[in-house]
């Protein structure tokens, strides 16, 4: 067992954890803390300083494959316990989640470098999931159906699928962990969950407060290593009935592919191209700080992001110069600063992304209001950078950003604005500001994507179905819907003779 790291630097920051044996260097297999495997590890690096936090286990194909025996050898005696019980346990991991809240905090912006109000925001996020699951688990009923042959009853009811494979990104390391396991484990599944190599602290630290929540050995797992390896050997065992993934929609496809073989249930949060759409009826200060918070939190490196701004023409101009000035007074800095609003990028390939976008941009024409270079305050800072005059032709309005660049562009109707929102492969969320309430139901239904958000930002939560439609996503997160993806329907025909 590893509860302090053996490295040469250590972050001075971690002298601030209340509880050191949060801070974790091992997978977690069985019930055990391990390094079993090739022996190998990998480097996680603070992106906001650069030092190095910890050298993590990287476990091979072989120790994967001992994950997921121990899920499926606890997958019985964990599915047959009472629903309530199930809920006891994850009501423990809860309540343990929030009393740890500073330091899962401090621990996710050290590794993903967000910052720290943003940290503490997500720890109540994805504990909201673990107390909600905690309650619905004993709601997963069974239904009688009125029976059409003679001397027979009928039932439906659902049953967990077996072993879970949970695979989630590095932006949000908690809050997706949770989002995905909470749910399985309350439907009675058992999980193998393989956290992102840039971003795994958070998940083991997880790991550690389930266990102490009293999740039996081989219930709750944690593989880290190299992504290809891992979540290649969980797609290709038939004994892991459900994938579970959070990430870009060319990793999701490659995950669809490499699990059709076994015909696995998927449940995909792919990649997202939001619009955010501003009519000229809108309060313009109201619509400036919905399209600043949906564009800029988490430093835009959020599925959720507004990437491409459409601004009615009669206001396009004022709302440019207003959403301008206030995105240059964002302030940049380490996440464990309080004061700052924009953190680091995860790394150097996110940033050459943004550079080459806001290059590619200008160089068809659009006009550079703030920003658009790197940040003093670090190689992996990037200005909170303003686009306007956008062509619909610019990368930037085909690919998703994953990062503070926010590109605006006029539109001149509303038939327009909603042809051009939903001409992409994309379609996990939409923003509409307006005080015209019929206008508002009009493009709720008529824009194609899985969740729209009229005159607000904040519209995810536990009680709600998470998720997308096209290439955005399969299935949904969240809510009932978010537990049953984690079961299969039986029927029974009982004949009464």
């Amino acid at each position: 067992m590893s509860a302090v790291f053996a490295r040469t630097e250590i972050h001075p920051a971690i002298d601030r954890l209340a509880d050191p044996r949060l801070f974790r260097d091992n997978a977690y297999v069985g019930g055990r803390w391990t390094r079993a495997g090739s022996g190998a590890t990998f480097a996680v690096t603070d992106p906001a300083s650069g030092i190095t936090l910890a050298h993590v286990a990287g476990l091979d194909a072989a120790a994967t494959v001992a994950a997921i025996d121990a899920a499926q050898g606890a997958f019985a005696s964990w599915k047959a316990l009472l629903p309530q019980e199930r809920g006891a346990i994850l009501q423990r991991w809860n309540d343990l989640i929030l009393a740890a809240k500073d330091d899962l905090a401090l621990l996710m912006v050290l590794e993903q470098g967000k910052p720290y109000a943003e940290a503490v925001g997500e720890i109540a996020y994805g504990a909201s999931f673990v107390g909600y699951y905690a309650e619905e688990a004993r709601r997963v009923s069974i239904e009688s159906v009125a029976s059409h042959l003679p001397g027979a009853a009928m039932s439906v009811s659902r049953v967990p699928v077996g072993v879970a494979g949970l695979v989630t990104p590095w932006n949000f390391p908690m809050a997706m962990l949770t989002r995905k396991a909470a749910a399985a484990l309350a439907a009675g599944c058992t999980v193998v969950a393989h956290p992102s190599a840039e971003t795994p602290l958070s998940a083991l630290a997880l790991a550690e407060l389930a266990e102490r929540a009293g999740f039996p050995a081989g219930v709750f797992n944690v593989v880290t290593g190299d992504a290809a390896t891992i979540v290649g050997e969980m797609c290709a065992d038939n004994r892991v009935r459900a994938m579970s993934f959070t990430g870009s929609t060319e990793i999701g496809r490659l995950i669809a592919a490499q699990s059709a073989p076994t015909v696995k249930r998927l449940v995909m949060e792919l990649g997202g191209h939001a619009p955010l759409i501003v009519f000229a009826d809108a309060d313009l200060d109201r619509a400036v700080a919905i399209a600043i918070d949906a564009k800029f939190a988490t430093s835009g490196q959020d599925c959720l992001a507004a990437n491409r701004i459409y601004v009615e023409r009669s206001v396009y101009a004022e709302f440019s110069r207003r959403f301008a000035e206030k995105a240059a007074s964002l302030v940049v800095g380490n996440g464990l600063d309080e004061a700052s609003e924009i953190g680091p990028l995860m790394h150097e390939r996110a940033v050459a992304k943004i550079e080459a976008q806001v290059q590619d941009a200008t160089a068809r024409g659009a006009r550079l209001l703030t920003g658009g270079a790197r940040h003093g305050a670090g190689h992996l800072f990037y200005q909170p950078t303003v686009l306007a005059d956008v062509s619909d032709s610019a990368t930037i309005m085909r690919e998703e950003t994953f990062g503070p660049v926010a590109a605006l562009t006029p539109f001149d109707s509303e038939d327009e604005v909603v042809a051009r929102a939903n001409d992409s492969e994309y379609g996990l969320v939409a923003y509409v500001v307006t005080k015209d309430g019929a206008r508002a139901a009009r493009l709720a239904g008529a824009l194609d994507y899985g969740m729209v958000a009229v005159n607000r930002v904040k519209i995810t939560g536990a009680p709600v179905p998470f998720g997308g439609v096209k290439q955005s996503g399969l299935g949904r997160e969240g809510s009932r819907h978010g537990l049953e993806a984690f079961t299969d329907i039986k029927y029974v025909c009982a004949d009464l003779a």
